[in-house]
C-alpha cells in the first residue's frame, strides 16, 4: 500500500506485523505515528512502545518483547528502525512470525528496501506493507495542496504550491514545515496565495545546491557560477554551501563505485541513497554522464582538499576556492 493512500484512510487496518519501506523518512514518521495512535493512546505510548536499531538487535530479543504482556497500556509495540540488516539476518524467523503473528505485541519494521517478491512480503497483507516514497517531482505541488487542506485547514492555490516547491525544495518534511508556518502566518484567512509564499518562504540552501548540480550536469559553468554568486550575495558562507554540495557529490561517487562492482544503475542509485523520484534519478544520471569516471573517482579527494582549504589550508579567498571547484566540475570533459 502506498503511504499517502494509507494516511488518507479514515480507519487503519489492524495487523500484528507491519513493514514500512522506502526512502522518505517524513512519510515513515507519519505512518508510524498513525499506527501507534491506532493501537495505543498517546498518553500510554511512553510505556507501550520500544524502539531498536536494526543492526544492534537479535531476533530472540524481539521475540521476547513481542511476547511480553503490556504494562499500563492496551498492547506493546516494538519498532525496529533501519531494519534492512535485521531482515537479512533473520528472514526465516520473520517469515515464521508473519505466518503466525504474535498474540500480544505489534511489530513495525522500518526498512529502506523491501522486495515484494519474497516469501516474507507475500506472507503479509497488502495493507501491512506500506511503501513510504515521496510523490514524483511533478506531483509535489498537488501533494502540497492536498496536505495543506487536510492537515492545516487552508486552501493552497496552485500558483502558491508551485512556488513553494521551487523555493523550499522537494523534501516532504521541509514542505510540511513551510506549510505549517504559512498556515499560522496567514491567520484567519482561508487560503494561502503565491504572495504569501513569496513573503514568508525563503529559498532553501539545498534547493540552490540542486540548481548548481543541475547546471554542472548540463555542462554550464557560467550558470553554475551565477547561482553560486546569488548565494554569496545573500551572505551564505562557502563552508555552509559546501556541506549539502558535498553530500550530493559523495552520493554520485558512491553510484560510480557500485556500478564498477557490478550493480545496475537502479541498484547503484538505491544503494547510494539517490532519491527514487524520476527527476532526481534523471538529474543524477545526467551528472554521472557529464562528470565521467575520472572526475567521479577524484571527488572524495577533491572534496577533502576543498574542505581543508576553506578552513585555512589554502591562501586563496574562500569564494575563489569554491568557484574554482565548481568550474572544475562543470567544464566539459577533456
Amino acid at each position: 500500500m502506498d503511504a499517502l493512500a494509507f494516511l488518507q484512510r479514515k480507519t487503519v487496518p489492524k495487523h500484528n506485523f507491519y513493514v514500512l519501506s522506502g526512502d522518505d523518512d517524513f512519510l515513515k514518521r507519519q505512518v508510524r505515528q498513525r499506527l501507534l495512535n491506532t493501537w495505543v493512546p498517546p498518553s500510554d505510548q511512553e510505556f507501550a512502545v520500544v524502539v531498536y536499531a536494526g543492526d544492534q538487535v537479535e531476533f530472540p530479543t524481539i521475540r521476547h518483547e513481542l511476547d511480553t504482556l503490556p504494562f499500563l497500556a492496551p498492547c506493546r509495540v516494538v519498532v525496529i528502525e533501519n531494519a534492512d540488516p535485521f531482515i537479512t539476518a533473520h528472514r526465516s524467523a520473520l517469515e515464521e512470525l508473519a505466518n503466525h503473528p504474535p498474540q500480544v505485541g505489534i511489530l513495525i519494521l522500518e526498512a529502506r528496501t523491501f522486495q515484494e517478491t519474497t516469501r516474507l512480503a507475500k506472507a503479509l497483507p497488502d495493507s501491512a506493507r506500506i511503501a513510504c516514497k515521496a510523490p514524483a517531482s511533478h506531483r509535489l505541488a498537488d501533494w502540497c495542496v492536498d496536505w495543506c487542506a487536510s492537515h492545516y485547514g487552508k486552501q493552497l492555490s496552485a500558483e502558491a504550491a508551485a512556488l513553494l516547491v521551487e523555493l523550499a525544495g522537494t523534501s516532504l518534511g521541509v514542505l510540511d514545515q513551510e506549510l505549517g508556518k504559512l498556515a499560522v502566518a496567514v491567520g484567519s484567512a482561508e487560503s494561502i496565495q503565491a504572495s504569501d509564499v513569496q513573503r514568508y518562504v525563503s529559498r532553501s540552501r539545498a534547493a540552490d545546491v540542486f540548481r548548481i548540480l543541475e547546471a554542472i550536469g548540463a555542462g554550464q559553468p557560467t550558470e553554475a557560477l551565477s547561482i553560486l554568486q546569488e548565494l554569496f550575495s545573500e551572505g551564505e558562507d562557502p563552508l555552509a554551501i559546501l556541506a549539502p554540495l558535498s553530500a550530493q557529490l559523495r552520493k554520485l561517487a558512491a553510484v560510480s563505485r557500485y556500478l564498477r562492482q557490478g550493480k545496475n544503475l537502479k541498484e547503484a542509485m538505491d544503494a547510494a541513497g539517490i532519491p527514487a523520484w524520476p527527476k532526481a534519478r534523471q538529474n543524477a544520471e545526467q551528472q554521472l554522464r557529464h562528470l565521467g569516471r575520472r572526475r567521479l573517482d577524484k571527488l572524495s579527494e577533491w572534496l577533502a582538499e576543498l574542505n581543508a582549504g576553506l578552513k585555512g589550508g589554502d591562501p586563496l579567498p574562500e569564494r575563489v576556492q569554491l568557484e574554482r571547484f565548481i568550474v572544475q566540475l562543470a567544464r566539459p570533459r577533456t
